[in-house]
């Protein structure tokens, strides 16, 4: 059996609210954005990243599986907002860690399924006897311009998953992934802010690579989605992935523990796997979930997991769940969010 050993999450304490933003930056009234299906989301503070938001994630699975950082062979970090160019998150997340030199390293990008990628390849090396044990990560302080539609949803949270073959609380049962060249969302080298093209995000991309995903693994493992008790759909809004669930077949009842997007909004390849972490924060064991995750560019990464006996005994030793970060919150208004973004971008 190989699967999730322990996992970690953290989210941001400061909060916006979506209202806030569209009167401040778009000069409207929250019924402007309100079909968005986010309340408020995270904010990374002046002095966190991708690297400090995926060390912390890390240190909570760390201490949760009771593993040493020495332990861990590998480590992948993906994310649409490393700080460096050209300089890997990844070692400077594994120093800070304490892992030694002993591993492999590399930062993933595949806009916000760089994070499944990472999970996917990490479980390929351990089902292959490559490495004991290897940690994948997700984690975004997500961009947008100033007055961009996307700045009502782009959030900041990161997710660290440590998987292996022994004591494992999730195993994973198998995965599918679909590609194409759909070019819906973008950012040249050099540009600060990223580009979207607005609709066609949607049926092009987002449902089209879901479903796919989706329907190609239902298939693989002769499942339907009555057999889940738990689904985890990519969420760069509240709309699209409960249309997609609907679509797939899937019930607003197995969709409601991982759907956190109205409180946090999109932290991008952190989103699916911090959604994820709901659910086997409260998942009982024997119970199976589905995920799927979303990447612009385009590309989808599907997964069928099932929580073993252990996961109760993990949740009771957790000292963070994804409902307690959530909750433990501080608003800051519009100026104090455009003042961060001169300060991180060096305007």
């Amino acid at each position: 059996m190989t699967g999730i050993v322990s996992y970690g999450t953290y989210i941001p304490q400061y909060r916006i609210r979506t209202a806030d933003i569209a009167k401040a930056s778009r000069g409207q009234e929250a019924e402007a954005v309100s079909g968005l299906g986010v309340i408020e989301k995270s904010v990374a503070g002046v002095d966190e990243d991708a690297i400090t938001l995926a060390v912390s994630a890390a240190y909570d699975a760390l201490r949760d599986g009771g593993l040493m950082a020495q332990e861990i062979n590998a480590i992948l970090i993906g994310s649409e907002s490393h700080p460096y160019a050209v300089k890997p998150s990844s070692t400077i997340v594994g120093e800070l860690l304490g892992m030694h030199g002993n591993y492999f390293a590399a930062d993933l990008e595949f806009a916000c399924k760089a994070g499944t990628a990472a999970l996917k390849l990490i479980h390929a090396l351990v089902e292959a006897g490559k490495i004991e044990y290897g940690i994948a990560m997700g984690s975004d302080t997500a961009q947008a311009k100033p007055g961009d539609i996307l700045e009502c949803t782009a959030g900041a949270a990161a997710a660290a998953y440590i998987l292996g073959k022994k004591d494992v609380i999730a195993e994973i049962v198998d995965s599918t992934s679909y590609s194409t060249d759909t070019p819906d969302f973008w950012r040249r080298d050099g540009q600060r802010f990223p580009s979207h093209a607005a609709r066609f995000s949607g049926e092009p991309a987002y449902y089209k690579h879901v479903v796919a995903a989706s329907e190609m693994l239902l298939e693989k493992v002769k499942m339907k989605p009555s057999s889940f008790t738990h689904a985890v759909f990519h969420m760069p809004n509240g709309k699209f992935p409960k249309a997609v669930a609907k679509k797939l077949g899937f019930s607003d009842s197995q969709i409601k523990t991982g759907f956190i997007v109205e409180q946090i909004g999109n932290p991008y390849s952190a989103a699916t796997l911090t959604g994820l972490a709901a659910v086997l924060d409260v998942a009982r064991p024997k119970e199976k979930i589905f995920v799927c995750s979303y990447g612009s560019g385009s590309g989808s990464d599907a997964f069928v997991l099932e929580t073993t006996s252990l996961i109760t005994a993990h949740q009771k030793k957790k000292l963070g769940s994804v409902s307690k970060q959530i909750a433990k919150k501080q608003y800051i208004d519009y100026m104090q969010l455009f003042q961060r973004m001169i300060v991180k971008n060096g305007l």
